[in-house]
């Protein structure tokens, strides 16, 4: 299957998302960790659309994400940077999906600064992401959600 820069960007306005999560983990210095993902989820049946994304950004990982369904994840810091953020910036996404991606690429931009290290850039971060995916979720998430 061979996906072209424009059915991608509709497509992923309607079905993707980029997400900031900060999770506890006590293994981590500051006692949780920030998590930056960008994911689509499809039913299992359409798992030729989630490789052909695979294929298209050379990375990233296809896996099962809930009863029928599979979801294409892209966590790896380096590949968001440097593959996700780049295209999104060429290639503007249409709808409100379009603000939250501006929100994410700042993150992944604090990120690369490593701000997700410092709790002073952790606290700035959880700000900055309740603005994201109109739900505003300001509390820190366990790691079992």
């Amino acid at each position: 299957m061979n996906l072209e820069a424009q059915w991608i960007v509709g497509f992923v306005d309607g079905e993707g998302c980029f997400h900031i999560a900060i999770n506890s983990n006590q293994e981590m210095k500051l006692g949780v960790q920030v998590l930056a993902e960008f994911v689509v989820v499809q039913h299992e049946s359409d798992r030729q659309i989630l490789e052909a994304l695979k294929a298209f950004w050379g990375c990233g990982v296809v896996r099962k994400n809930n009863k029928d369904c599979l979801c294409y994840r892209v966590r790896d810091l380096e590949q968001l940077k440097t593959r996700i953020v780049p295209f999104f910036e060429k290639h503007k996404l249409k709808t409100r999906k379009r603000i939250d991606f501006d929100t994410f690429r700042d993150v992944i931009a604090l990120m690369d600064q490593q701000a997700h290290l410092t709790l002073e850039g952790v606290e700035k971060i959880n700000q900055i992401r309740k603005t994201m995916n109109r739900k505003g979720i300001s509390k820190i998430e366990s790691s079992s959600s």
